[in-house]
């Protein structure tokens, strides 16, 4: 008797993950669309101006880097030029690698190695 083996179905898979980028990139353009109504085109870093023919080089930046953080207000957007919101990324990467007093230094979120995280505790005893 031939045993079955559980293989996923790829054409449902494939469908799964279509969707989900549909679904990102359409949140994408809401996010973009918004920000580009409540703001002026101008990024808020270097102050280059935008117009039509070149707003495409004008990105939407979450303040708090979470692309899901989106209030309709645009309290968590800055509209950045591709090059300040890439040197903008750069920084948080750096500061979240090396320490830093980026503002934008990722949360230590308990992960990682801690020598001696218990041991005043175990002094004590």
């Amino acid at each position: 008797m031939a045993i079955k083996k559980n293989t996923p179905d790829m054409s449902k898979l494939d469908r799964i993950v279509i969707e989900a980028r549909r679904n990102q990139e359409e949140r994408d353009r809401g996010y973009r669309e918004q920000a580009l109504k409540l703001f002026p085109w101008i990024c808020g870093r270097c102050a280059r101006e935008f117009d039509l023919k070149n707003v495409r080089e004008l990105t939407v930046h979450h303040k708090n880097h979470n692309h899901d953080d989106n209030p309709p207000d645009g309290s968590n957007w800055e509209l950045l030029c591709l090059y300040c919101h890439d040197e903008e990324h750069r920084r948080y990467i750096t500061a979240g690698t090396y320490g830093g007093s980026n503002t934008d230094k990722p949360k230590n979120n308990g992960g990682g190695n801690r020598a001696f995280a218990d041991l005043a505790a175990l002094l004590n005893n």
